[in-house]
């Protein structure tokens, strides 16, 4: 069954809601939503208190260590945590307080798929400690290959069958943002949410374009069930006007009571 899942996205320190793909190194283009008054911790002692779960903390460049471990904090072995993982340095966020790590660039050094980084890092932290973010671009000619480094790279792998079933064999989870609709609030990329359905083998949650409260119920219909959604700049939280948190709140009791 479809859930939400809540995200708290960190930019300079900040929780913001950032228009996908404008996040550059030099600052220049960016696109924001929403700057929050509130710290990160404050959202994510929400989301502790109304029993959300699976939720994201990704750390969008510098400057968001402080928040992010005030996050974690605030709900020790809740979220997950995502920007800027290594194998490094994954044990020690899981230390900090993160119930998984989220990788993504640090699996593809130059734009290059390193299967062998992926097996260095399952056998460093586990494989139900990691979630790998295979957040992705189409291509014009067709197809959705996965983006790196702030979605500015898009690399030579491609979403398949075959690739989420290899890559789900040293993984617990999947994060696929569809970079191309994020933040935009325009609607979900709704073939690729079928797809994910159909090829992923582990639980994979989608994020990118949800404008409303049926969109929920497109990615339950489209994919069977089998993927979760985040809802970002539509949701009143963060500034949005499309979807009230407390509904998200009311669509996961709901779900869940049925399978209690």
């Amino acid at each position: 069954m479809t859930l939400f899942r809540p995200c708290i996205d960190l930019h300079a320190g900040q929780v913001k809601q950032i228009v996908g793909g404008s996040l550059r190194d030099d600052g220049a283009g960016l696109r924001t939503n929403f700057v929050a008054e509130h710290g990160a911790a404050w959202f994510a002692a929400r989301y502790r208190a109304d029993g959300l779960t699976g939720g994201h903390v990704i750390k969008l460049g510098p400057g968001n260590d402080e928040a992010a471990r005030a996050a974690l904090a605030a709900w020790p072995e809740g979220l997950h945590l995502g920007g800027g993982i290594t194998i490094d340095n994954a044990a020690g966020w899981l230390n900090a307080g993160a119930q998984k790590v989220i990788v993504t660039t640090w699996l593809f050094p130059e734009g290059r798929f390193a299967p062998e980084r992926l097996a260095a890092l399952v056998a460093a932290i586990g494989r139900e400690r990691l979630v790998v973010d295979l957040s992705c671009r189409r291509r014009v000619e067709g197809g959705w290959y996965v983006a790196i480094e702030r979605w500015q790279t898009v690399t030579d792998l491609e979403l398949s069958a075959e690739t989420l079933g290899s890559i789900g064999r040293s993984c617990s989870e999947f994060l696929i943002h569809a970079a191309d609709v994020e933040g935009l609030c325009c609607g979900i990329d709704g073939e690729l949410v079928q797809r994910l359905g159909q090829w992923s083998p582990i639980p994979c949650c989608y994020a990118g374009g949800a404008r409303h409260l049926d969109d929920f119920t497109a990615v339950d219909t489209l994919s069977a069930g089998r993927v979760d959604l985040t809802v970002g700049s539509a949701l009143d939280l963060f500034g949005g006007d499309g979807v009230r948190y407390a509904d998200a709140v009311a669509w996961n009791r709901a779900r869940t009571a049925t399978t209690a």
